[in-house]
Parts: C-alpha cells; sequence; structure tokens
C-alpha cells in the first residue's frame, strides 16, 4: 500500500514540477512583448529581470518556517497557485517600479515553490528507495518547453500577454490543486523546534551548494550566451544560432529523464564525475569551435553533463539530516545565486578579452563537479550529533 501511495505522491508532484516549468516558460516567451509594452531599453530590461532572482534569493530562507507551520504537503498546495497567479503580475505593470515589484513577487513566489516541490520529491524518494528527483527535474524542462512552445504561437497571433498570462495560470493553477491533493508529508515524529523565521542555509550545506553552484554557473552563461556564441563566434546566422539554446534545453530534459536510470547504475557520484567528464568535451568544443554544428554540439553536451547535478545536490540535502526543507532552502539559495552572476561575469570576461576566453572559464565551472562530486557520499550528521552513513543517498547508488 506504501509503494502506491508513493507512486501516485510520484506523479502528483511530477505534475507540480511540470506546471512550475510551464509559468517559467510562458513568461520568457513574452519578455519581448514587455520590454515593447513598456518601452524599455535592453539595459533597463536587463536590471528589471533581477528582480525575480532577487525575490527567490530573500523568500527562500523563509520557506523552512512555513513548512513548519503547515506540513510540506499544505504548503505547497498554498503557494503553488499563488505562483502560478503571479505570473500575470508582470503584464498588468503600467512602469517599470511597477514591474520590477510584480517580478519581484513572482521570483519570490517561485522560489520558495521551488524548496517545497524539491522536498516533496525527497520524501517520495525516500519511501521508494530510488532516484526520482533527477526524473521530476527532467519534467519541470519537458513543462518549459512545451510552455514556451504554446507561448511562441500566442506571440505568433499577435495574442496579447495579459490574455496569454490569465489562461495560462488559470489553467496551471486548476491543475496544481489537483497534483497537490493527498501528497506525502513527513514523519510527525521527526518534529523540530520551531526554526527562526529567517533560516540562514546551515554551513553543513556549503559543499553541496558549492558542487551546484558550479553546475548551474555553466548551466546559466551557456543559455544566456550560446546564440550570442554562435552569431559572433561561429558567424552562424540568428535561425541557426537559436538551435544552440534549443539543443542545450533539449539535453537538459532529456538527461535528466534518463538520470534516474543512470544514478541507479552507477550511484551519484560516478553519475556526476561522468557528467563533469562530458561537460569538459562540450565546452572544450565551444571553446575551440569556429563553426555552428561543432558549437550546437559543444551546448549540447554541456547541458548533458551538468543535468543531474542540480538534482543531485536537492536529494543529498534533503538527506543529509536535520530540516530537510531548510537544507534544501540552503543549497538552492547558493546555487541559484549563479543565475544572478552567470550572465553578468561572461559578459565582463568577454567584454575584457573575447567570448572564447569567457566560455574557457565557463568550462572550468562545468568541469568543477568531476572534482567536487564526492561531496555527495560523505555521511552526514544526525540531529542528535551522531554520524549516519546518509542512508538516503546509499539507496541511490544501489
Amino acid at each position: 500500500m506504501t509503494d502506491r501511495v508513493s507512486l501516485r505522491s510520484r506523479r502528483r508532484v511530477s505534475v507540480v514540477f511540470a506546471g512550475h516549468g510551464a509559468v517559467v516558460g510562458a513568461f520568457a516567451t513574452r519578455i519581448p512583448w514587455l520590454q515593447q509594452h513598456l518601452g524599455l531599453s535592453d539595459s533597463t530590461l536587463g536590471v528589471a529581470l533581477l528582480a525575480p532572482a532577487l525575490g527567490s534569493f530573500v523568500a527562500m530562507p523563509f520557506t523552512s518556517r512555513l513548512v513548519h507551520r503547515l506540513g510540506n504537503s499544505r504548503a505547497l498546495r498554498c503557494l503553488f497557485p499563488l505562483w502560478c497567479g503571479s505570473l500575470v503580475l508582470p503584464a498588468l505593470a503600467p512602469n517599470l517600479p511597477a514591474l520590477c515589484l510584480a517580478l519581484g513577487i513572482f521570483g519570490a513566489t517561485s522560489g520558495m515553490t521551488d524548496v517545497l516541490m524539491n522536498a516533496q520529491g525527497v520524501l517520495v524518494e525516500q519511501r521508494l528507495r530510488r532516484p526520482v528527483i533527477p526524473s521530476l527535474h527532467g519534467m519541470w524542462a519537458v513543462g518549459g518547453l512545451v510552455s514556451s512552445g504554446c507561448g511562441a504561437l500566442a506571440a505568433g497571433a499577435g495574442i496579447d500577454a495579459r490574455l496569454h498570462f490569465a489562461v495560462t495560470s488559470a489553467v496551471l493553477a486548476g491543475i496544481g490543486l489537483l497534483a497537490t491533493r493527498h501528497l506525502l508529508e513527513a514523519d510527525p515524529t521527526e518534529a523540530r523546534q520551531p526554526p527562526p523565521r529567517f533560516a540562514l542555509p546551515p554551513l553543513s550545506t556549503l559543499p553541496l551548494g558549492i558542487l551546484g553552484f558550479c553546475a548551474v554557473f555553466a548551466e546559466g552563461a551557456s543559455g544566456n550566451w550560446s546564440a550570442v556564441y554562435l552569431t559572433s563566434t561561429a558567424n552562424a546566422p540568428e535561425g541557426i544560432a537559436a538551435l544552440s539554446y534549443t539543443g542545450l534545453s533539449f539535453t537538459l530534459a532529456l538527461a535528466r529523464l534518463a538520470s534516474g536510470f543512470v544514478v541507479t547504475r552507477l550511484g551519484p557520484v560516478r553519475t556526476v564525475r561522468l557528467g563533469g567528464g562530458i561537460a569538459a568535451l562540450g565546452g572544450t568544443l565551444v571553446v575551440l569551435g569556429r563553426t555552428p554544428p561543432v558549437v550546437i554540439a559543444g551546448f549540447a553536451l554541456i547541458g548533458t553533463g551538468v543535468a543531474a547535478v542540480l538534482p543531485l545536490t536537492f536529494s543529498a540535502a534533503g538527506g543529509h539530516g536535520g530540516d530537510p526543507s531548510r537544507n534544501i532552502a540552503g543549497v538552492a539559495t547558493i546555487t541559484y545565486t549563479s543565475n544572478l552572476l552567470a550572465p553578468a561575469v561572461t559578459g565582463a570576461v568577454a567584454d575584457a578579452t573575447s567570448l572564447p576566453a569567457a566560455f574557457a572559464l565557463v568550462t572550468a565551472f562545468a568541469t568543477c563537479p568531476l572534482f567536487l562530486a564526492s561531496t555527495l557520499a560523505k555521511p552526514a550528521q544526525s540531529p542528535g550529533g551522531e554520524r549516519q552513513s546518509a542512508p538516503q543517498r546509499a539507496d541511490l547508488s544501489s
């Protein structure tokens, strides 16, 4: 019976991950509409697009307090519709300050929902005793790809983004309310003292955060700069350059969906080391390649190589002992900082040197998991201070 309940919860949380990715995909396709609607310059739009990351960064440390008060499943059931509803706010903003505020709320609800759904994924993973979170992140990518395709059709048809966002948020919120029914809850015997209202990342999660930071840096830099790299370095036309991001997104989704099988066979440490080697090869192709097919293949390999790292760091954080939500929020706070830094750092290095030199740095970050993978195998401390062998992570490599 427990397996049946856990399998049902896995299906439901898969829908939640896909829905979260779908909101992001819908928003990404209508950024040009927002820019045109408010008459924003490229630099002003860039400043506004920092707001979601800042909102997530500020809000995620509050998540463990919310889980303590409501429980993970109830908190997720409350927050997911708010996250979907926040999609409408940017399209309703009348000016830049209002847009920044709307995007901050959008990012805050996104970050907290992200922590809650990953914590739910950890619960399912522990019940089923096999890797689940990588495939859940694959579903997130699938949801984003499908939604971005629908958004592109809506934009091409000239549909107002306010209508597009309203319909999308209503549909996804309804699906989310159904999917978040009867999810798993943490064992009440593990009740803890109430966490602080603003819970800083535990120091014990720092190594996992650094591992995730490196992978997200490579993913974020590649996603933001791949098309520019193709046009400026490989002399590709814009239509071909766009395929670089498509290839990166596709390989990320495919690799995450398949990584559960790989982790079961190799274990998390060897999986991440293998991925680091693949990402290093991809980065080398990007840095040295001067023709579109070689560079696109390089970006695809980077996506393949880093795909499993972030999901496995969340999985490890959830089984690290103590409060899983706080641990995951800590890792997420560190890793998602990469989304703030990666595009800007890559651009600054490119301005000072060249894009190939900047991607030599990106390749270094992509290769780091090859050397930091052993972080996933380190034993955790139990709440009482007793060393454990992190059975959840051990189970993943069986």
